[in-house]
């Protein structure tokens, strides 16, 4: 074969022997050349790449044999502290004589830029393990076929070889680095740095986060309340559209995959209030539409989430709605699946929205009533699994709703008085409830209580009101928004509660 060939031979790596009629050569065994050809191409990105999925592989664990000898060249590479790059495995494979029979250096550099990302590489070659872990149990139950049709055969001898194979197939998975017992585990150091306790809020800040890293959000609320209004600010904040939602900043992601499978016709007139010609080359590359029911319910297929940011190559899903994606989600034990499936997705570095409903028997419920977890529709599992929980109340359509912050990462948002401009599909906060707002047209200033007056219209405000407000105050002062006097105890003369100004350098930048 020339040298610069770029297909190589598709003979497999292990073929089991067997009668025509039990290894039917239409029919191939188990195996995934993409994933295969993205392992190897992660691999040569960086060293790094190939001390995370050694522990994985085994050279026998590739189907194509040519992926086989060019996995042995990259180990052989590594071992030896040389580069791992297309030029190096290309000079070594040619020193050896195997260059041609793997289908060249044009083959070499085209497996280069196989992987849609070579940070999931590890992904890619659980895809291999799994695929050649099937194909030997194939060739177990090919053998196990044929010891059955040979005379004189012995159900207790092949019950023995049975047990004696699936044992060693077993031990196999243990030893592995991804087998079942230690595939997600970590040392506790690990766990405690890096698994996400010091991670940048996507959505918020660190002191009151609206959605944060590797934890799912929810938004929840009847129709007709804005829930797809403020997901869409979100997710084109996300793609770069815009830099806040709620005057909270959103960090950027690479690509977001939106699941439009209710009414997607109408969730597309939503959209297009929000975006303009100007807008076509980054919505053509950083967003990608499933319009309609997915091929399976995430009940039935837990990696579904995980496959599809994978195949389009996405770092953010949303699920628009939740209903449309699980059986029912009333079932408790349909609603762990879920949860399971939403959990795959995190883990393996996918930022999951979700869009739901609320219970119908209680969506005449006051709006200036606290909503309680209780009043989301479904099992008790699809709100406990959730890192953050939005619950917006108010009448469909109405321009003015309320924001409820219901399952916090860290502190509270709101309520938040909100403002929805359906004609142009954006949301603000209503000034005239903005502590900011309130602070700086009071030249006195505001003790707690007058600010927990102001935001709910009490003459008397109960305690939780009170508490918010001398948050809300005392985190604009953390800020640098406001200054703060502090009181005087009581005694016979009575006392004096600490008063809050908005800070001179705040008042020069408003003016």
């Amino acid at each position: 074969m020339p040298k610069g060939t770029a297909q190589p031979p598709e003979m497999p790596s292990h073929q089991a022997a067997g009668p025509a009629s039990l290894t039917d050569m239409t029919v191939q065994p188990p195996h995934d050349a993409e994933a295969e050809r993205a392992v190897l191409g992660a691999c040569m990105h960086g060293p790094d790449v190939i001390d995370e999925v050694r522990t994985m592989l085994d050279a026998g664990d590739f189907y194509r044999p040519h992926h086989e000898t060019i996995w042995r060249a990259l180990l052989a590479l590594r071992g030896e502290d040389s580069p791992t790059d297309p030029i190096a495995v290309s000079d070594l494979l040619t020193r050896q004589g195997d260059i041609n029979r793997v289908g060249g250096i044009v083959y070499v550099h085209q497996l280069y830029g196989a992987p849609p990302s070579a940070s999931h590489a590890a992904y890619y070659a659980d895809i291999v393990r799994r695929t050649s872990a099937l194909r030997r149990l194939r060739e177990h139950g090919i053998r196990t076929v044929q010891r059955t049709q040979e005379p004189g055969a012995d159900p207790d001898e092949i019950r023995s070889v049975i047990e004696t194979d699936i044992g060693a197939e077993r031990e196999r998975a243990l030893a592995s680095g991804c087998g079942r017992l230690s595939r997600y585990l970590v040392d506790g150091w690990r766990f405690v740095t890096e698994t996400g306790a010091d991670k940048e809020p996507l959505w918020g800040t660190r002191e009151k986060t609206a959605w944060a890293s590797g934890e799912s959000l929810m938004i929840v609320g009847a129709p007709g309340v804005g829930k797809t209004t403020l997901a869409h600010q979100v997710i084109l904040a996300r793609i770069g559209l815009q830099e806040s939602v709620l005057d909270m900043p959103v960090a950027p992601s690479k690509r977001v995959l939106y699941l439009a499978m209710d009414r997607p016709q109408q969730i597309a007139r939503a959209m297009a209030r929000r975006i303009g010609v100007k807008d076509e080359a980054i919505l053509r590359e950083r967003l990608a539409v499933w319009q309609g029911p997915l091929p399976a319910t995430l009940d039935k297929e837990p990696d579904l989430l995980s496959d599809l940011a994978a195949a389009h190559q996405a770092d953010t899903i949303v699920i628009d709605s939740l209903k449309d994606a699980v059986s029912t989600l009333v079932d408790d034990a349909l609603a762990v699946a879920f949860q399971n499936a939403r959990m795959r997705a995190l883990r393996n570095g996918i930022e999951v929205m979700e869009l739901h409903h609320q219970r119908k028997a209680l969506a005449d419920a006051p709006r200036d009533q606290r909503p309680a977890l209780d009043r989301v529709y479904g099992s008790t599992w699809i709100t406990s699994g959730a890192g953050s929980v939005l619950f917006i109340s108010g009448e469909a359509g109405d321009p003015a709703v309320t924001l409820h912050h219901l399952k916090t990462p860290t502190g509270e948002i709101g309520p938040l008085q909100l403002i929805h401009d359906h004609g142009h599909g954006t949301t603000t906060v209503d000034p005239a409830l903005d502590p900011v707002t309130i602070l700086r047209a009071a030249p006195g200033g505001l003790s707690v209580r007058d600010l927990a007056i102001a935001q709910t219209g009490a003459a008397n405000p109960d305690r939780a009101a009170v508490e918010k407000a001398r948050r809300a105050l005392d985190g604009l002062v953390k800020t640098g928004l406001a200054t703060k006097t502090e009181g005087i105890a009581g005694g016979t003369g009575g006392g004096q509660q600490a008063r809050y100004h908005a800070s001179a350098r705040h008042i020069a930048v408003v003016s």
